[in-house]
């Protein structure tokens, strides 16, 4: 195996031998990976008899794709259900609800030894390099595990394959013998995304990779991460609640408020012209690194409410400065109000989608009023 040679993009890069939910936007054959109205709760049991009391509405039903060779940016405040998200679709948790199609196929449809055979292409890096190392087992070992398990090379040809993985990611072939703890943060995350490229993946969920970090080691791995996905082809989702890296890396962004998306669309499209209340009022939180220039920020009001107890209509508006009395009764429906530019807000319904709109709030007023007179 000559590692000398600079690594080309495709499949054998490494070398390796062998309202309404968001409905999910035009399908591309170009998509790595597709996500259809997604659901994931977690039950709320009575102490005593175990019996499900409420639900936590982690993910309450999003849909969004990825096209091959890019990167999505997923934003959102601390508890929105970004990473409850990223660890679903690969199903690291089961899901309650919704469809996930990976290359054209559902992995929740998938058997144990399907699923298990597809695992090396869909990887992630966790958010904490400290805690997803194990402290017993030196680098190689931590890198080359699951390379050893799923056959990705040739006996022969493993120790030059981990060799080759670690100099991809800025680590010395010296590195091998140590263990975690002789690492600075910076290293074990390179660490972590050595192991998760080791395996070939065409997927990997970046799961806050850099929150944990000093910013200039922060631009060290995100500089990391663009050069691999050039070099290897690789596909991200990129999960963060720092817009300006997000802006950096993505080729696209979702905005997630309490287990919805509330808009998606392009970088360019989303930072140039937001269209929800939330969208702008985080990106007006955006410092910038003039001291002459006063921002106008929004403040929203409140805490995020519970997702075991969200409000009623659009979620958002218990928070929202723009409120009408619409936002409480309905929630809104998910158009593209610009070429491949979506959002969920009703003030920027159309005469159609308002009538929709308030005819399904109509008609769930009517059903919960039947099911409390039924109830009495």
């Amino acid at each position: 195996m000559d590692t000398s040679k600079k690594p080309v993009a495709g499949r054998d890069a490494l070398g390796a031998v062998g309202a309404a939910p968001p409905p999910i936007p035009n399908q591309d054959s170009e998509c790595v990976i597709r996500v259809n109205n997604l659901v994931k709760w977690f039950p709320i049991r009575s102490s005593f008899l175990q019996r499900t009391v409420a639900n936590v509405r982690a993910v309450d039903g999003i849909s969004f794709q990825i096209k091959r060779g890019q990167t999505m940016g997923l934003v959102g405040e601390s508890g929105c259900g970004k990473s409850t998200a990223g660890r679903t679709l690969l199903r690291l948790m089961e899901k309650t609800a919704g469809e996930v199609w990976f290359e054209g196929q559902e992995i929740f449809s998938l058997s144990k030894e399907e699923l298990r055979k597809l695992r090396p292409k869909m990887q992630i890096v966790f958010q904490d390099p400290y805690s997803s190392l194990s402290p017993r087992i030196p680098v190689s070992e931590i890198i080359g595990e699951a390379v050893r398990e799923h056959e990705i090379v040739p006996k022969a040809e493993f120790d030059d394959y981990i060799s080759y993985v670690m100099r991809a990611c800025g680590l010395q072939e010296y590195h091998k013998d140590r263990f975690p703890h002789e690492f600075s943060g910076g290293q074990r995350q390179r660490i972590c995304i050595a192991r998760a490229l080791a395996l070939d993946p065409d997927f990997i969920v970046c799961d806050e990779p850099v929150s944990a970090l000093d910013v200039s080691i922060q631009a060290q791995i995100i500089n990391l991460l663009k050069n691999l996905q050039r070099d290897f082809g690789l596909t991200y989702l990129f999960i963060s609640h720092d817009l300006s890296v997000v802006e950096h890396i993505s080729d696209s962004v979702g905005v997630m408020y309490l287990g919805n998306m509330v808009e998606q669309g392009s970088t360019e499209e989303i930072f140039d012209h937001p269209l929800h209340p939330y969208t702008k009022a985080l990106f007006s939180a955006i410092p910038v690194p003039d001291p002459d220039v006063k921002m106008n920020r929004t403040i929203l009001q409140g805490s995020l409410p519970s997702p075991a107890n969200p409000p009623k209509g659009c979620k958002f508006h218990t928070r929202c400065p723009d409120c009408m009395d619409i936002c409480s009764a309905a929630a809104p429906e998910w158009a593209e109000l610009a070429p491949g530019h979506f959002c969920a807000c009703h003030l920027h319904n159309d005469a159609a989608r308002t009538a929709r709109t308030q005819e399904n709030a109509e008609r769930t007023k009517a059903e919960e009023h039947a099911k409390e007179e039924k109830a009495s």
